[in-house]
């Protein structure tokens, strides 16, 4: 029975192991994919290589650009899209000339070749990452402020990649990102965000008046945006409750008026007078009425 039993574990796997190399044999070979990802510097070139050797005559190659759907780069031995205008083959790799930042994305490479064992089949994943300098930066400078209060500056680039990192400048000359380092004539209170920005004043004095500007900066490139003036003034308590007292009296002759015109009876007089002018225009009515009544009989 023992010896029965492992003659028949033999003859199952041997026919498990002629049935994988029959399907191996008919399916072909599927190696390993392999993923690179290379940068390119926005309007440069861009090489995308397919690791695999030297293009044979058999062999049948395509490039397809991945994502939520997938488009052909390569097909039937033609570039395809615009990719005709601007790219060119060197054996299963692609050189794309003037590299925008639509073309950032992920790129498969398929290499199929008959094989002894069967057809083979070879894949290269490459992620191209293409680096945008940065545009102008959006700056939010306020033309006004009053000292003692707390004002923020905003900067703001959309367009770089990787992102910027930000610098603020006084009068064209930069700030230090940590202010307790500068002179003392210089306001300490400000706190700057080089990641999101902004220049944030906790205290603001006259001594911060100036025309302030921007720059983001990344590896590609740096940009500024103009400058604007902002002119911190002190808040005039003298001219606040100076215009408080005139507001004051000019409410209080009114009142005194309204009351001066009661007391006189200016307005009951008025009132009379309507009341008559309304009676007097009745009457007159009515008797134009009665003439030409009399009139027609």
């Amino acid at each position: 029975m023992a010896r029965g039993s492992r003659h028949r574990l033999l003859l199952l796997l041997l026919r498990y192991l002629v049935v994988a190399l029959g399907y191996h044999k008919a399916c072909g070979v599927s190696a390993p994919k392999h993923h690179h990802v290379i940068t390119a510097v926005e309007y440069q070139e861009a090489l995308l290589a397919c690791k695999y050797p030297k293009k044979t005559l058999p062999s049948r190659l395509e490039w397809k650009k991945l994502g939520r759907s997938v488009t052909f780069v390569y097909y039937q031995q033609t570039l395809q899209g615009d990719f005709k205008n601007r790219a060119e083959m060197i054996d299963f790799s692609i050189r794309i000339r003037n590299v925008t930042r639509s073309d950032a994305g992920q790129y498969r490479c398929e290499v199929s070749a008959p094989t002894e064992q069967g057809q083979n089949l070879e894949e290269d994943t490459i992620t191209l990452e293409v680096l945008v300098a940065p545009a102008a930066p959006s700056c939010e400078v306020p033309r006004y402020a009053l000292s003692g209060t707390v004002v923020e500056l905003r900067c703001q680039d959309k367009e770089g990649n990787p992102a910027p990192e930000y610098k603020w400048f006084k009068d064209g000359i930069p700030l230090l990102e940590n202010p307790k380092l500068g002179s003392q004539s210089t306001n300490s209170s400000y706190t700057m965000n080089i990641k999101s920005g902004t220049l944030q004043f906790n205290t603001i004095s006259k001594l911060d008046s100036g025309e302030y500007s921007c720059e983001a900066r990344n590896s590609v490139g740096y940009r500024r945006c103009p400058g604007r003036r902002m002119q911190v003034d002190d808040l005039n308590l003298g001219g606040i409750i100076a215009a408080i007292v005139i507001v004051a009296l000019v409410i209080s002759v009114c009142g005194l008026g309204v009351c001066y015109a009661q007391r006189k009876g200016y307005f009951s007089k008025e009132s009379t007078l309507q009341k008559n002018n309304s009676t007097s225009k009745t009457t007159t009515s009515e008797n134009d009425f009665k003439h030409t009544k009399s009139f027609i009989i």
